[in-house]
């Protein structure tokens, strides 16, 4: 499908389509979202909620009837009805005001800021930008842009890009991999129905990937769990950006290194391929 013929003024008319809802930042989802990533302990009500820990929070709800091939619900309602059968989040950016706190209910205003209709080495893309605020008790607490990008079927003998070498300069590197067990509790934890993280005939068959994908806001909470881990301070702005997929075929590195305020993230294959990017500033 190529960009022509994609009604793009139909598709811009969703810009400025905004929704509320509103959700309670679970004591028993922090503690199951802890041992999914094999934390010792979860923070206990009261407590701050460490930072993307709210993508749990406020997980989308589809009803099964409304669910398509893939396991995503289908296009339409809140996002646009883009006819284009592959969805990937790419990316984001995000300022914490303060803290959301187990415990608490909070409020969750979303709008479509943007929509673009592009023509790639891949085919037709279509980008659009999802602006989130979140607000607890104490007030305004995240603001967040999410980046979606809707592309083409992938064609019989279809080779991606190969990834740039990820960045040098770490000055720390933890090794993990992902096995179905942690994708199949993130996707439940998030509600993600996307089978492309539990469904091995499906990726391999239909999708024409090796293995099982690692979410990106996995990979995006690991890399500032990775960051907590190396420093005290709260995180002020975060931003990262999806370059290639890992899958749970092979082990990959979380990395980065601190200078001053700002923060570099980064995630590798076990090529040393760059997988995800972040910038971060610390408070």
């Amino acid at each position: 499908m190529g960009a022509a013929t994609l009604d793009a003024q139909a598709l811009a008319a969703w810009i400025g389509r905004s929704e509320s809802r509103t959700d309670l930042v679970s004591e028993r989802e922090t503690l199951l979202l802890a041992a999914t990533l094999d934390l010792p302990a979860a923070p206990a009500a009261g407590e701050a909620q460490p930072p993307l820990w709210h993508w749990t929070t406020f997980a989308p709800v589809g009803r099964a009837g409304e669910t398509g091939a893939g396991g995503h619900p289908y296009r339409g309602g809140f996002m646009p009805p883009v006819p284009l059968p592959r969805r990937m989040w790419a990316g984001g950016r995000l300022a914490f005001h303060a803290p959301l706190r187990v415990g608490e209910r909070a409020t969750r205003h979303s709008s479509i800021a943007d929509l673009k209709v592009k023509e790639g080495k891949t085919g037709t893309l279509v980008f659009v930008t999802v602006k989130h605020e979140i607000s607890g008790p104490a007030g305004l607490a995240i603001s967040e842009e999410q980046d979606v990008v809707y592309r083409a079927a992938a064609a019989p003998g279809d080779r991606p890009p190969a990834p740039p070498p990820a960045p040098s300069g770490a000055q720390w590197s933890d090794t993990l991999q992902a096995d179905p067990v942690l994708l199949f509790r993130y996707s439940a934890l998030t509600f993600n129905g996307h089978r492309i993280h539990y469904d091995l005939p499906y990726v391999r068959e239909e999708e024409g990937y090796p293995g099982l994908l690692v979410h990106g806001p996995l990979i995006a909470t690991l890399l500032a769990g990775a960051l907590a881990r190396r420093t005290a301070r709260p995180l002020k702005r975060f931003a990262f950006r999806g370059v290639s997929p890992l899958f749970d075929t092979a082990p990959f590195t979380l990395n980065g290194a601190i200078e001053g305020t700002q923060a570099r993230l980064w995630a590798a294959n076990a090529e040393g391929c760059l997988a995800m990017s972040a910038e971060v500033e610390l408070a």
